[in-house]
């Protein structure tokens, strides 16, 4: 049930107050502004840094220092292992089995090993669904994925774009075209949510039907892994792949994780690239030729653990998992339907919320498609210390993160927009 909003800065602070995570913000760094902690609306493109990931990389630091090589089988955190650390808190965010997740590379090379294992075309069932405007990564993966086995993109790939005066899906809309595509269609590879709209789409309603007419169904998950609780094991879902430097704060160019179901996981046969790194445990150190894929998500595992990309990871899950997915998601829905409440308060600027109304269709972002003037507007927000990006032709994407971010942050950000234009 949401609160009676006002638009007052006492309001506001009456909800900090009443938060029970207000105080994880002092677990993160902020860019300052004017010697204050600037708003910080980012997170949908890149976390905070923890306060906690300096200590983290020196405890790896002072390893290599000290026992070289030694660190792969001794220290704090043996390296030989470091990716296991991490998939207890990755099961509990994606809804997974433990056996079902890992982490690796980064998301879209995580997409293209995914894809190449589960893509199997055949003369009938060759054609992939995905939603226009698509992140243009997931656009280049899967183009480039029909080109690899030698099809057309404009014959293979089936692009679901918003009926005339919408801007965004409906389920009903997907589920139609995944049904009309029938014995035709592959694989159906969706964002989870849509970079541009903020929209997040029904995961488990795309799955069913797209194993209805036989297809695999998959998705990326860089916004939504760490913004909303998933259950993907139970929803059937066949594989996904996720960054980790947005919501779950693991820095620049951090390691990617995947989820790959557990019927798929358990089977050594499923073809996939191979490296030493997901070879069977029992077998890895005969250094024999024959690859023996693990009975799990980690089968599709390459190469050595990037430890010092995945420091970060392990340092943010530790906050995340204290704070809990499903109490971040209670407190987003209150913060951002707070911040939609105020945004509807300025009638003199010309914008429309592209983001769905619908709480359930939703996470952490709102998208503002502003008539005229965005990239003023935008640069007027930076000025003024209010950090959020800008997407042509005109969108504005406000990401008040649950984890950092307060409701006196979403007031004020509401104040500067009132009070500049």
């Amino acid at each position: 049930m949401l609160p009676n909003f006002e638009a007052s800065l006492d309001f506001a602070k009456q909800l900090d107050k009443q938060d029970p995570l207000a105080e994880f913000k002092n677990l993160f760094y902020f860019p300052q502004h004017n010697n204050q902690p600037a708003i910080y609306f980012c997170g949908n493109s890149l976390g905070l840094q923890p306060k906690s990931v300096s200590a983290a990389i020196e405890t790896e630091l002072n390893t290599w220092k000290d026992l070289a090589v030694g660190g792969y089988f001794n220290g704090p955190n043996p390296w030989l292992h470091y990716q296991e650390y991490l998939k207890p808190s990755l099961a509990k965010l994606v809804g997974a089995k433990e056996i079902e997740v890992s982490a690796m590379n980064a998301l879209t090379v995580n997409l293209h090993l995914l894809m190449l294992s589960f893509y199997t075309p055949t003369k009938e069932r060759f054609k992939i669904i995905m939603e226009a405007g698509a992140f243009p990564s997931d656009q280049y993966a899967v183009e480039t994925l029909v080109k690899h086995f030698d099809l057309h993109p404009s014959d293979a790939i089936i692009e679901i774009a918003p009926l005339d005066g919408k801007k965004t899906l409906s389920t009903e809309q997907i589920i139609d075209a995944i049904d009309h595509a029938g014995n035709s269609l592959a694989m159906v590879l969706f964002g989870g949510i849509n970079y541009y709209t903020g929209q997040f789409f029904d995961l488990k309603a795309i799955t069913a039907a797209a194993h209805k007419v036989g297809a695999i169904a998959g998705f990326d998950l860089a916004h939504v892994t760490g913004n909303i609780p998933l259950s993907l094991h139970d929803w059937d879902v066949d594989f996904a792949a996720w960054c980790s430097y947005k919501y779950l704060n693991a820095g620049p160019g951090a390691v990617g994780g995947y989820y790959v179901h557990e019927k798929h996981a358990i089977n050594a046969n499923i073809p996939r690239l191979a490296g030493w790194w997901g070879n069977d445990e029992k077998e890895r150190f005969k250094m024999e030729k024959g690859f023996i894929p693990k009975t799990n998500a980690s089968g599709w595992n390459i190469s050595t653990a990037q430890v010092f990309n995945m420091v970060g990871l392990k340092a943010s899950l530790s906050i995340i998992d204290q704070a809990n997915i499903h109490c971040l998601r209670e407190k987003s829905i209150v913060l951002t339907a707070y911040l939609a409440f105020l945004l509807n308060q300025l009638d003199r600027i010309a914008f429309e919320i592209i983001t769905p109304d619908k709480i359930e269709e939703r996470g952490a972002q709102l998208s503002l498609y502003f008539k005229e003037r965005a990239k003023e507007i935008h640069n007027k927000l930076i000025d003024n210390g209010v950090i959020v990006d800008f997407r042509e032709p005109g969108v504005i994407r406000v990401a008040p993160a649950p984890l950092y971010c307060s409701f006196e942050d979403v007031y004020k950000f509401y104040e500067i927009l009132k009070n500049n234009f």
